[in-house]
């Protein structure tokens, strides 16, 4: 009988400890995630750089449409990015352009994560 109620008087002195470790743990947990969301951001910029570094080079390499170069790769980028264009080379053999595209945050202490930028060469018309 005194068992018991050593048994019972101990379970009851555990109430709650798996809500506070859960407390401890939990921001722990979002700054994990955040920090795998913010590595599909960098690595979805830098796919979208070059995808409008493709498509502005593809452009500017055919003679009948090489004005429209820039167009062509802000078309390629998703409308919720900004993308830059650097250095550019039009046709003389090939046509060379470097797009930039910022990467978003959204960890709450780090307010920039600098650009991805992809250089493409492609030969002209």
């Amino acid at each position: 009988m005194a068992g018991q109620r050593a048994t019972r008087r101990l379970r009851r002195d555990d109430r709650g400890v798996t809500a506070v470790e859960f407390a401890g743990w939990f921001p722990l947990l979002i700054v994990v995630a955040l920090a795998a969301i913010q590595l599909g951001l960098a690595g979805y910029a830098a796919l979208q750089a070059g995808s409008a570094a493709r498509a502005a080079a593809r452009t500017a390499s055919q003679e009948e449409t090489e004005d429209g170069w820039e167009s062509a790769g802000r078309a390629a980028v998703s409308d919720w990015l900004t993308v830059d264009f650097g250095p550019v080379q039009l046709c003389g053999d090939e046509a060379t352009i470097t797009a930039s595209v910022g990467v978003r945050s959204v960890l709450p202490f780090v307010d920039n994560f600098g650009e991805a930028t992809r250089t493409v060469t492609m030969p002209c018309d």
